[in-house]
């Protein structure tokens, strides 16, 4: 807390309130733990399609044939008989999807996402962020749930159950943006951020890890589904029970901690009817440098998210077991590192060692070049699995460092310029998710003829 705010509350007669509540676990630290249990939910479902699609697709003969030509690395697997005949290896799958099928597969979550961000930030602001985050992960849960039966009926319905879980889960983050708005302190929302939105790593974590065991057992990949559904479901009785949307609605919050969550973030304005500052927003420095670097970061990442596992069975041929424990490694990484470089971080802030604005610079330094310039080494390693992977964990743990960058600038505390935030972020969304799975592939097959 900076002096000027500290000065306030002894002139008020509040000071030892204050460092109580600040310093002891309170309700906004149950809504943390809850988003972070929630997000760690909704990344499950939304990444366990990576793996389980390695599963779920039998090997076509033409895919297998052109890895002569563009895939050098040799299958440990393949028995020295065998190698000369690689229509054998990995035949089994349900489906008989060719590499734009599964992009479109791969892809529909992301097309469904785009449209509802906005939406989600709205609605938010109307209804509360609770209810939209809520039924957002509800809704996703049902989906997932169904999304085997959906992929056996036909293609173009589980694609299409795919954009709907897109289109359920684009209303989260916003919503997660209007209850932070309200609930955390600027000075804590750096490491608070860290720790909510830390739970996409954990699920990704432990879907990459789980998936490739489960589809390796008798319950095969729909398992895979059903599982991260029925979590979420649990989850969600959870959330309705002991979220609340800001602290004056929280009925056991204690009266200090109240006072030094209003004093820290201030009053909010009015949550709907403004007009929309379109032109402020399309001519505002800040927020273009603000789209700029989060279209840069999350190219990076979700193309990663979305292909590590593939590359990793067609390029360096991990099994499926070690597929998702590989898989899952970089994330755990860049978890621990998030949560250490956040609250050192804030530390630099409360101390006065570092301004807001340097920090969100660094951050955002360290999270896009350094990922940038280790994945561009990661084709020259070749075949070497070890320093791939090494490379990988560096380029996704560095870019755990963007949560005290891009991320920190959504939580503002004035409602009104959060919701003109929000619009442009949307447009940034349609631009990047249109096309994310084509500059995806382009890289896997970049990678494919540095290799050769």
């Amino acid at each position: 807390m900076d002096a000027g705010r500290k000065q306030v509350f002894q002139q008020e007669g509040c000071q030892g309130q204050v460092d109580s509540a600040e310093s002891k676990l309170g309700k906004r630290h149950d809504l943390i733990l809850l988003l972070f249990l929630g997000f760690a939910g909704l990344y499950a479902m939304r990444v366990n399609l990576s793996v389980a699609i390695v599963a779920m697709v039998r090997a076509r003969p033409e895919s297998q044939s052109l890895r002569d030509t563009e895939d050098v690395c040799p299958n440990p697997e393949v028995a020295s008989e065998n190698k000369h005949n690689p229509l054998k290896v990995e035949s089994r799958g349900e489906f008989d999807w060719d590499e734009q099928t599964q992009g479109m597969v791969l892809g529909g979550f992301f097309y469904g996402y785009l449209l509802t961000n906005y939406l989600g930030g709205r609605l938010a602001d109307r209804f509360g962020g609770r209810l939209i985050y809520g039924a957002g992960v509800t809704l996703t849960a049902f989906l997932t749930i169904i999304s085997p039966s959906a992929a056996r009926y036909s293609t173009n319905a589980f694609i299409l159950v795919r954009v709907l879980e897109g289109m359920t889960e684009g209303v989260t983050y916003p919503a997660t943006n209007v209850m932070i708005s309200h609930w955390i302190p600027p000075q804590e929302r750096a490491r608070s951020i860290s720790r909510s939105c830390g739970g996409t790593l954990i699920g990704t974590v432990i879907t990459l890890s789980v998936s490739g065991w489960l589809t390796e057992t008798e319950w095969g990949w729909p398992s895979v589904f059903y599982l991260s559904g029925f979590i979420c479901l649990v989850w969600s009785w959870f959330w309705f029970r002991y979220a609340y949307d800001t602290p004056d609605d929280h009925p056991t919050i204690s009266a200090a901690e109240k006072h030094y969550i209003r004093q820290s973030i201030g009053h909010h304005r009015g949550k709907m009817g403004q007009n929309v500052p379109w032109r402020s927003i399309l001519t505002s420095v800040p927020f273009m440098t603000l789209v700029v670097a989060h279209v840069c970061h999350n190219w990076g990442f979700y193309c990663l998210l979305t292909e590590l596992p593939t590359y990793l069975r067609n390029i360096q041929h991990f099994n499926m077991k070690q597929n998702g424990l590989i898989s899952a490694l970089p994330y755990m990484v860049m978890w621990v590192f998030n949560l250490t470089y956040s609250s050192y971080m804030d530390h630099l802030l409360e101390t006065g060692k570092l301004s807001t604005k340097n920090i969100r610079k660094i951050s955002m330094i360290i999270a896009n070049h350094i990922p940038a310039a280790v994945l561009l080494l990661v084709p020259w390693v070749g075949c070497d699995r070890q320093r791939a992977v090494i490379l990988i964990c560096i380029a996704l743990g560095s870019g755990g460092a963007s949560t005290c960058g891009l991320h920190c600038g959504f939580q503002a505390s004035n409602v009104a310029d959060y919701n003109s935030l929000l619009i442009g972020i949307q447009h940034r969304r349609i631009l990047f998710f249109f096309f994310l799975k084509r500059k995806c592939h382009i890289t896997v097959i970049w990678c494919k003829k540095i290799n050769k």
